[in-house]
């Protein structure tokens, strides 16, 4: 039985109440929300001056992994442009490049930016780390394609939301592992990065309809990972114990990567009301603990994804406005530091 949870905005529960929720999600109604029709960019693009294209970067295994690429119309490329990687959400099992594009669209309207989105592989047909490897082949393209795209390689940000959120968490920490690319900076919106579960948060969003419950972040989480998930797991003395943590990739499930050190300044957000909260406040006080800089919003009465469902709303406004505050601090050029 689902425990007390704080309650939602007065607003963004008015607009909930007419969107159809549910607890669980499986691999049939997966199948179902699959065939919806994803999202259209073209309405995004009108009324905006932006060129965009669209290429394809080769991974390791063969597979052939879309970019899209929108560039402010007219860009001066010897300038170098500040750059947006965008990673969609959709629990790692749905969505595709164009899920909450949205949000990047704005940067790219108020800060000139080029905005490259990525469709990375989803789960359960693949598992593990393709997820984050895919990304990581298309932030090799935009290094190896800073000129040809006019941005400063200098100022690239790894962006993402929800599942995407996780995704960019994870491919940061790779990139930091290798060396290379250079990431200036990370922006996690609301990210999913921990498989185990088993925080306050997750148990409060369980066994009732929701935007995302702990029971369809297990589906998620268990589509990617497949039995490792499913040792026995508790928690002790406030501390999470997990059997199976030493055998998930840090770079999937980012909670449990070993170290946080010397990662780029980190914005972190989340809702009060939703199952990642008390994961994504953990992993900005790692960054922190761990001499970092990391940037924390937690907005009252949020439920999960609030912003990008509802972005009219009040809160969304002013959820959007933080982050375009904290991305004109990150993507100012040297000479105006």
């Amino acid at each position: 039985m689902a425990s007390a949870r704080p309650d939602l905005d007065p607003e963004l529960r008015t607009l909930l109440a007419d969107m159809p929720l549910m607890t669980h999600l499986d691999a049939e109604v997966l199948a179902q929300l699959r065939t919806l029709p994803s999202t259209p960019v073209e309405p995004l693009l009108e009324g905006r001056a932006v060129d965009r294209r669209e290429v394809t970067v080769t991974t390791g295994d063969g597979a052939r992994i879309p970019l899209s690429v929108f560039s402010p119309a007219g860009l001066d490329r010897a300038a170098g442009a500040p750059c947006v990687y965008w990673m969609h959400g959709g629990g790692m099992v749905m969505g595709d490049r164009f899920s909450q594009i949205d949000i990047p669209l704005e940067w790219l309207d108020r800060f000139g930016a080029v905005v490259v989105s990525v469709d990375y592989r989803l789960a359960p047909e693949v598992t593990g780390t393709t997820l984050v490897d895919d990304c990581y082949q298309g932030l090799l393209w935009i290094a190896e394609h800073a000129d040809e795209l006019g941005i400063d390689p200098d100022r690239v940000v790894v962006a993402g939301a929800s599942a995407g959120g996780g995704v960019a968490a994870g491919l940061t920490l790779m990139a930091r592992d290798r060396g290379t690319p250079a990431i200036a900076a990370q922006m996690l919106i609301c990210p999913m990065l921990d498989h185990r579960n088993v925080t306050a948060s997750s148990r409060q969003y369980s066994g009732t309809p929701g935007v995302w419950t702990r029971e369809m972040n297990e589906f998620g989480w268990r589509s990617v990972l497949g039995d490792r998930t499913d040792e026995p797991r508790e928690q002790v003395s406030g501390q999470i114990s997990d059997q199976v943590s030493d055998q998930v990739s840090g770079y999937v499930s980012p909670a449990v990567a070993d170290a946080l050190s010397n990662l780029p300044t980190t914005y972190v957000d989340a809702g009060s009301a939703e199952v990642f909260r008390d994961e994504d406040v953990a992993y900005a006080t790692r960054i922190w603990a761990a001499g970092g800089q990391a940037e924390l919003h937690v907005w009252a009465g949020g439920f999960h994804g609030f912003d990008s469902l509802y972005p009219q709303a009040r809160l969304s406004a002013e959820a959007r406005r933080a982050r375009h505050d904290w991305l004109a601090r990150v993507l100012a050029p040297a000479s105006a530091a």
